[in-house]
């Protein structure tokens, strides 16, 4: 008996590692053309504002998939959806290795997008449910890690895979990955029955005790991805794997760092975090023209970004701790869309105006995230 729990144990610790590594690639996809945009867009002959939308289109639909899915698919087996929406990001690799127009190129990106808000929304809650009660808040945090992990290895080494053999080849082995994960979290995950039903009226109820985690996550996020979705145009560096490297490190240790500090202090890990992004945006127009410049500066910027996803998913969880699954919904949902946003506001800024523009405003934008935190805080201390 004592053998068998064990082997049981070993094995849903391995589920969680699956679904770390599936996330992983997930991020690592989603994000990758702001790498390769240069090259993606010289293929297609386009400006770097209309390659953006390569980032735009997976959040919008990652935004509205994330409560559809979850919500039309809520009495089917959890491991059932995430091995059917690993194939999905499997087929959305090999389509955008081989498509030979922009518009074949989109719409691999749009079942991107429909992966995204499916597996965040159901993935990023399973720990509780793959290990003992005393190993959740552990097993969470490696699962959030995949975040980081994703901007430190997953994007920088897309980007030199496209540097070497073509950007195509990058989502061909990121096609080949998603399968490998599929079958890892056939054999690893157990059955997962679902044991609440998300319905629409609980999503609806978490949003309303949400509001200030909606305001922070729209305001950081923007800006983040209005300036981030072009830094590669901005840094015109032959070094551009290397830098993005380097930001992903300083993204994993701020990731580490806030994980702790956010459980002693939210607002304020989160305010931190803002303003360190901010003050690396705003100084790269006149910093960061040299690679010393550009790296110390990125190196700020990962910091504070680092954070964000953990400290914008614990303001949303906080607000609604009775509903953990709507909460992540929620936090999908309004992340991608706004991810989406700032990737499409900041190619507008970039075609009108300049790269240097759209660092400025995302670090503006960024900024504000400051103000809206340290008011919230204000106003929980005042009631």
């Amino acid at each position: 008996m004592t053998l068998a729990m064990t082997r049981t144990q070993t094995t849903h610790r391995l589920g969680v590692a699956a679904v770390t590594l599936g996330i992983f690639t997930i991020v690592t996809t989603e994000i990758l053309p702001v790498g390769l945009l240069t090259p993606i867009g010289a293929d297609f002959g386009l400006t770097a504002g209309r390659t953006g939308l390569l980032m735009t289109t997976p959040g919008l639909v990652a935004a509205v998939a994330a409560p559809v899915i979850t919500v039309a698919t809520a009495r089917l087996d959890r491991r059932l959806m995430l091995c059917s929406l690993m194939g999905l990001l499997a087929v959305a690799g090999f389509l955008a290795a081989a498509a030979p127009s922009y518009g074949l190129e989109l719409l691999a990106r749009l079942l991107v997008g429909l992966t995204i808000g499916g597996f965040w929304s159901i993935g990023a809650g399973l720990a509780r449910r793959l290990v003992p009660e005393r190993w959740t808040a552990r097993a969470t945090a490696v699962i959030f890690s995949a975040v980081p992990l994703g901007t430190v290895l997953g994007v920088p080494g897309g980007t030199f895979l496209g540097e070497l053999l073509g950007w195509r080849a990058s989502f061909a082995a990121l096609g080949g990955l998603s399968l490998l994960v599929m079958v890892a979290l056939a054999v690893t995950v157990p059955p997962l029955p679902p044991l609440q039903v998300t319905r629409l009226s609980v999503v609806r109820g978490a949003l309303r005790r949400s509001k200030r985690a909606l305001l922070a996550t729209c305001l950081v996020v923007t800006g983040h991805f209005a300036a981030y979705t072009y830094v590669t145009p901005f840094l015109h560096s032959d070094r551009i794997s290397l830098l993005l490297l380097v930001y992903g490190g300083a993204g994993l240790a701020g990731n580490l760092i806030a994980g702790t500090a956010a459980a002693r202090n939210l607002r304020l890990t989160f305010a931190t975090c803002a303003g360190l992004m901010a003050v690396a945006m705003l100084l790269l127009p006149l910093l960061g023209h040299t690679t010393p410049g550009a790296a110390t500066l990125l190196i700020v910027w990962g910091l504070g970004y680092g954070g964000v996803p953990v400290c914008t998913m614990s303001m949303f969880a906080a607000a609604a701790p009775q509903a953990r699954e709507a909460a992540t919904v929620l936090f999908t949902s309004s992340f991608q869309a706004v991810l989406s946003l700032g990737a499409l506001l900041g190619g507008l800024i970039v075609d009108t105006w300049s790269v240097s523009a759209t660092m400025v405003a995302g670090g503006v934008c960024v900024a504000l995230t400051v103000g809206v935190v340290t008011w919230s805080r204000t106003q929980a201390s005042a009631t």
